[in-house]
């Protein structure tokens, strides 16, 4: 009876796992599915549910070709766009937060604590309510349409520095006494210790400071005013009209599988650190 009892839970657990990851899944898979038909197939309902015959013409036109209602540039450049200003979103402030996390942790000295709580506090300032005065600093440094502009404004992370501060309590005082015996001086105990110790949480922060960079829409609005520095949230916008009729949904099938697909890769390759990362505090 028990047997029994274990096994239907076992089916029941496995059928609504099923469910959920076709309920996920369908979408992505219907819009890959128009992506490799023509427009005219898309405009006549019902979409097959198979793919069609134009995956490669549909593709290489999207990358290649140049899209009119994005300026005639290429999705190949709106992906290039996209992924230097995540990379360097995720870089920088990784970067800023590990080192700011370690001068506040392992340093003395005055208004230590006043100034994380002012990292802390602009949590409460994000890139929305500071946006007209920060767009003014662009213009005057004339980084508009360029990846300094895109990036500079966004690399600043409270959240990565609490994450790193807290890690870095844990800790123990006697490695770092150990460090400090054996002549190690403030940076090479930062690069021989620190780093190793932090791998999983710098590659938990990237993949979630990754994804933060790819799906950005508000700024890169504002900053880009070139079709040739957009990024793929804002072309993939700019292709849809408001009438079916004139917008190409063919292209625009390509290009949403094609913004998912460098995210959907980051995650994959680092999926086992980005678990160890949210589960584990290596000490």
């Amino acid at each position: 009876m028990m047997i029994g009892s274990s096994r239907l839970r076992k089916w029941i657990a496995h059928a609504a796992l099923v469910l959920g990851i076709l309920v996920v899944a369908f979408p992505i898979y219907y819009t890959f599915v128009a992506s490799t038909h023509t427009l005219q197939t898309i405009l006549r309902p019902p979409l097959p549910l198979l793919p069609g015959p134009e995956f490669l013409d549909n593709y290489a036109e999207a990358l290649f070709g140049g899209v009119n209602r994005i300026g005639g540039v290429g999705v190949d450049v709106l992906l290039l766009n996209t992924t230097i200003m995540a990379l360097g979103i995720a870089v920088g402030k990784i970067c800023i937060s590990i080192l700011s996390a370690y001068a506040i942790v392992f340093f003395r000295f005055p208004l230590r604590m006043t100034f994380f709580w002012l990292i802390f506090i602009t949590l409460m300032l994000p890139v929305e309510v500071r946006i007209l005065p920060t767009y003014k600093v662009m213009v005057d440094l004339g980084l508009i349409d360029t990846y300094a502009g895109l990036i500079l404004p966004l690399v600043a992370s409270a959240t990565a520095t609490l994450l790193f501060r807290q890690f870095f309590m844990t800790i123990p005082g006697e490695l770092v006494e150990a460090a400090r015996v054996d002549g190690a001086g403030p940076w090479r105990f930062f690069f021989d210790i620190l780093l190793p110790l932090s791998r999983t949480n710098i590659a938990a922060l990237f993949v979630i400071l990754f994804i933060y960079g790819w799906t950005q829409y508000l700024w890169p609005l504002l900053v880009t005013n070139r079709s040739d520095m957009n990024t793929i949230v804002i072309g993939l916008k700019k292709m849809v009209s408001f009438a079916d009729a004139d917008t190409q949904w063919h292209l625009v099938m390509v290009t949403a599988m094609l913004a998912i697909v460098p995210p959907i890769l980051v995650v994959v390759m680092m999926q086992r650190w980005f678990v160890r990362g949210l589960v584990e505090s290596e000490k």
